[in-house]
């Protein structure tokens, strides 16, 4: 029985002590690792070249505007054009009542010719006169008498001559013409009317829409600040034709074609104290129309090497602007910044960061400062432009 009793609590122990080590195994294997550093995006800080683009509200206008009027009364025969269709100048539009001005042009010829042939008679006689004035066959008051009426009829020929010139013009004025080439609008007039009789009766309206104009207006406070800005020398001026200009329709969509800008005022409107500018744009396609209110995107300045970065880098609070930045032992620390001005999806930083600088862009929610991360290099890309200079929207905009 002792032997019994002693082999049962040995087996009893071996269990025991089995069990306590698969429990201190299994205790081990549920303890948590260290786990790997986050992984997060980050862009190289680089100074870049940047065109400091204010963007601006405008109204288009037409590049000519001809209204086109009755120059003499009478009853509207014809209109020729098609309303709303593309005329070229001197082409005709309205047909006139020809009649009254086709016997004045008559009559101013008739008297033309009359006072042809009194000047003719006159001239004959006083080169006669001048013969017999030699001889004294004449006197002398005779002779000056002929060469008197020899003036005055030449003056009559004259006269005449104006008087058919006049007849003329009021026969062409009948027939209504183009001034300008451009498209036509709707007719003022129908047929039978009855016009410029003692006014200037308006028949249509021609306005030249290719090219076409937009007037834009900018802040008074705007021009000043970005002078002095240019005369600290923070920025570099850009001359007017290497200024670029774009459009903005009033449906955000962008205009096809670049503009060109024409002049800026010199003096500021009192009542809005605006300045006026004005571009040109092309308009093959007809879609900008006179009245229709755009906003254009107009070069004003360079900057030469201005650090921006993606509007998803920078975290904003009550102490301002700051993002995260990965140091040279990949671990995170926090950086105040100034970013006061937006380019698209990107902030312009003036303050706080250097070219070489990692900027954090993906991943900020696993990044706290201290930590170690693994680095990845961000796969977009901030501010997009051209080659030269890229467009920055200013962030404060003129209404």
């Amino acid at each position: 029985m002792n032997i019994a009793g002693r082999s049962t609590r040995i087996a009893l122990f071996a269990s025991t002590a089995l069990l306590s080590a698969c429990i201190d195994q299994a205790g081990a294997s549920k303890t948590p690792a260290s786990p790997p550093p986050a992984e997060v995006a980050v862009m190289t800080v680089a100074p870049q070249r940047l065109a400091l683009t204010t963007e601006l509200p405008g109204r288009l206008e037409a590049a000519r505007v001809a209204q086109v009027r009755a120059r003499v009364p009478g009853i509207v025969l014809q209109r020729v054009f098609h309303e709303g269709s593309d005329v070229k100048a001197g082409e005709v539009l309205f047909r006139i009542d020809d009649a009254p001005f086709q016997a004045s042009h008559q009559s101013a010829q008739a008297a033309l010719a009359k006072a042809e042939a009194n000047l003719a008679q006159t001239s004959m006689k006083a080169q006669r006169y001048a013969a017999l004035v030699d001889t004294s066959a004449i006197s002398k008051q005779e002779y000056d008498d002929v060469n008197v009426s020899q003036k005055l009829a030449a003056a009559d020929v004259a006269t005449a001559k104006a008087a058919l010139a006049t007849a003329r013009l009021n026969l062409s004025y009948a027939t209504v013409t183009a001034p300008i080439t451009g498209r036509i609008g709707r007719a003022q007039v129908t047929e039978g009317a009855l016009v410029g009789q003692n006014e200037v009766t308006p028949l249509a309206t021609i306005q030249q829409l290719d090219p076409i104009y937009v007037t834009l207006t900018q802040s008074g406070a705007e021009v000043l600040q970005l002078r002095q800005a240019l005369a600290a020398g923070q920025f570099k001026g850009i001359g007017r034709d290497e200024a670029r200009i774009s459009l903005l329709m009033e449906d955000g969509r962008p205009y096809p074609h670049a503009g060109k800008l024409l002049f800026s005022d010199m003096t500021v409107d009192e009542s809005t104290g605006a300045v006026i500018l004005r571009a040109v744009f092309p308009n093959p396609e007809r879609l900008l129309m006179p009245g229709l209110f755009v906003r254009a995107r107009l070069d004003q300045a360079i900057s030469e090497n201005t650090i921006i970065v993606p509007q998803q880098a920078v975290l904003r609070n009550a102490n301002g602007a700051s993002v995260m930045l990965v140091d040279a032992g990949d671990k995170v620390t926090a950086r105040q910044v100034k970013a006061d001005r937006s380019q698209g999806d990107a902030w312009i930083v003036s303050e706080g960061l250097q070219a070489g600088d990692r900027v954090i862009v993906e991943g900020l929610q696993k990044a706290r400062p201290g930590a170690a991360v693994r680095t990845v290099a961000w796969s977009g890309a901030a501010g997009k432009g051209d080659k030269d200079a890229k467009p920055v929207v200013l962030d404060v905009k003129s209404r």
